[in-house]
């Protein structure tokens, strides 16, 4: 697959290929969106590191799949589009709208 605005192959990076396994390895998601989630689609394993619990994602190549594209920026526009907006943001954005009416 060619690099583009869906893939991208840093073959460069020092660390490239960072999973095994893969025929095409998508870099477009280096870091993976969803390693905070406690539940995600990948497959990380749990380790318990003296009794703190850290997820570990070293097997899981979901993010680095091309196919998954489409599910990290559907999750990604859901999440923003969910989130909170402070009082003082929508204050903002009131005030501009009324300054661009006239």
């Amino acid at each position: 697959m060619e690099n583009s605005s869906r893939f991208f192959a840093n073959k460069d990076c020092q660390y490239y290929p960072c999973h095994k396994g893969l025929e095409e390895l998508n870099c477009m998601f280096c870091y993976c969106p969803f390693y905070q989630e406690e539940k995600c689609p990948g497959n990380p394993a749990w380790l318990d590191l003296d009794g703190r619990i850290v997820k570990d994602c070293t097997d899981c190549v979901f993010p680095h799949r091309p196919e998954s594209y489409d599910v990290i920026i559907r999750w990604i526009s859901e999440k923003i589009k969910n989130r909170e907006v402070s009082d003082e943001i929508r204050k903002k954005a009131v005030k501009i709208r009324s300054s661009k009416r006239g």
